[in-house]
């Protein structure tokens, strides 16, 4: 195993530590697929990602782990469509521009994309956040 491989696993696993998340073998090895860089992924793509490494995570698994980070705030699901998830590892306040031909999802700045009109809440609710995903269709 080289310097940069361990590295990054002892990264992962800190990353999972802080976040009240205990570090298992196949956690740490789907980590280690998610987050070393930015990236949008299915879980198809990540069990794909980690089973032609060294691991062999079923697709349980992998599912169920996405949605513990997620939870924990390690990543942020994007629905695209009822029967499509993606998995974003950016989880600074941004907006997604998906291509539904292409199935491509790119990120919005949120400082491109302005919000107004946002309705009125009863004594007790509050706005946490805003997640906009703007569907578009090549021409032709």
């Amino acid at each position: 195993m080289n310097q940069e491989h361990e590295q990054l696993r002892k990264d992962v696993t800190a990353r999972l530590v802080r976040n009240g998340i205990t570090p298992t073998r196949q956690r740490v090895e789907i980590g280690m697929r998610l987050f070393d860089c930015d990236k949008h992924i299915t879980a198809d793509q990540l069990l794909e990602r980690v089973n032609r490494g060294n691991g062999e995570v079923s697709k349980a698994t992998v599912y169920n782990t996405l949605g513990l980070f997620a939870a924990k705030g390690l990543l942020r699901e994007v629905v695209v469509d009822p029967g499509k998830q993606i998995f974003d590892t950016n989880v600074s306040p941004h907006h997604h521009l998906y291509n539904v031909d292409t199935g491509e999802l790119r990120d919005i700045e949120s400082r491109d994309l302005v919000v107004s009109g946002l309705p009125a809440l009863e004594t007790g609710i509050e706005i946490t956040g805003v997640d906009i995903v703007v569907r578009v269709r090549n021409a032709g």
